[in-house]
């Protein structure tokens, strides 16, 4: 192992991992983690993560603007990562946090929602959301429960 490669944790026998693939370095999602997405469905989000990287809403892309080349308390955000079957829109691996930006659809996806926080933070994620309004009206206070966030 050279000086740059950090060692993968290693499953434990019996885990009951979400991924098949668990800590094998396949596939997409957060390096070093052993959720990571599973090869065969990481082909199928990667594209869709692309895209929605490429067309963020205008909320997600103003948030983007305060969040990208660690301005934020000097923590590194990566927009629209995978994680296992998700893609979330913005995530900080050393702080373990996600941040989701919730436009209209997400008044009729509520059960949907709680689903998919529930999961994350079942795999020691912290995920805060807000709505796109917060984003667009109150930028500042909402950095500020982000960099709360951020220092737990």
């Amino acid at each position: 192992m050279t000086q740059d490669q950090k060692p993968k944790p290693k499953s434990l026998t019996g885990s009951n991992s979400p991924s098949s693939l668990a800590g094998r370095g396949l596939g997409g999602g957060v390096p070093g983690y052993p959720w990571q997405t599973p090869h065969e469905l990481w082909k199928k989000l990667k594209p869709l993560a692309r895209q929605m990287r490429c067309e963020p809403t205008p909320a997600e892309k103003l948030l983007w603007h305060k969040l990208r080349d660690k301005q934020l308390l000097g923590f590194k955000f990566r927009r629209q990562q995978t994680i296992d079957r998700f893609i979330v829109d913005f995530y900080c691996n050393e702080a373990r946090l996600v941040v989701e930006v919730d436009g209209e659809i997400h008044d009729y996806t509520q059960q949907e929602d709680a689903i998919r926080q529930e999961f994350l933070e079942s795999l020691g994620l912290k995920v805060v959301r807000f709505r796109n309004e917060d984003v667009l009206e109150r930028m500042e206070g909402m950095l500020q429960d982000i960099a709360s966030h951020l220092q737990r």
